[in-house]
């Protein structure tokens, strides 16, 4: 039984997959410490109902972000936790989750995947079967000169504020919390065909306040770290 999470938003996204047989479940849950309140009991009540117990579980695929630090870090450090045990875990991007979901919605044309980078800032990437773009973080008033007129798409409780810079384009799907469960499920199904990572390496995509307010201590972290903060 494959386990897949998403603690990337103030939304947990959980799924257990089994053969064709699929369980999900979406808690709003807050950002930061909510999510640690809440997760492992969200998934204790996801096995309830699957009739499953943690030593079914095959592997973990959990999603590495970018997104809330803190909530981020607790859906990584939970997939860890499992890889401690012997467990498979394979990552996946924010971006990749949210293109998923609107392939699933049968959205296939290209479109811009925007999602809340907090500070006055989006985290941008354009995919159409791939990403044709790097992942990046902009101020969202440049966020016109990265789309332009192309289609887009953020989360309805960050789409506002994209949409007061970008009034045209945005793809609206008609129940985002059934798109993304779908795209959690699909995507975790195709990860998991391939090679396990270890260890989870969380996709930051912007600098900790520790790299901001301390650069020399910055410097000297290990270059896995790094790769994590920068890729």
């Amino acid at each position: 039984m494959l386990l897949a999470l998403d603690t990337t938003t103030e939304i947990l996204h959980l799924a257990l997959i089994r053969g064709d047989r699929v369980w999900t479940k979406r808690v709003l849950s807050g950002v930061g410490r909510g999510h640690s309140e809440r997760l492992l009991p969200a998934l204790d009540a996801l096995m309830a109902i699957a009739g499953a117990v943690p030593a079914e579980l095959s592997g973990v695929a959990a999603c590495l972000g970018p997104g809330g630090f803190t909530s981020l870090r607790i859906g990584v450090a939970t997939a860890e936790g499992f890889g401690v045990t012997g467990l498979p875990t394979w990552g996946f991007s924010a971006f990749a989750l949210r293109a998923e979901a609107l392939r699933q919605a049968g959205v296939l044309g290209p479109a811009w995947i925007l999602l809340d980078g907090q500070r006055g800032e989006a985290f941008h990437q354009r995919w159409e079967a791939e990403p044709t773009t790097p992942a990046a973080k902009h101020p969202l008033p440049e966020l016109p000169t990265w789309v332009g007129a192309e289609a887009w798409w953020a989360p309805e409780a960050f789409a506002p504020r994209v949409e007061a810079v970008l009034p045209g384009g945005r793809v609206v799907l008609s129940d985002e919390s059934e798109a993304t469960l779908a795209g959690l499920v699909a995507l975790a199904r195709r990860v998991a065909l391939g090679p396990p990572e270890a260890p989870l390496v969380p996709f930051y995509l912007r600098e900790t306040d520790a790299e901001l307010n301390f650069p020399l201590a910055a410097a000297s972290l290990p270059e896995a770290l790094r790769r994590g903060v920068a890729r």
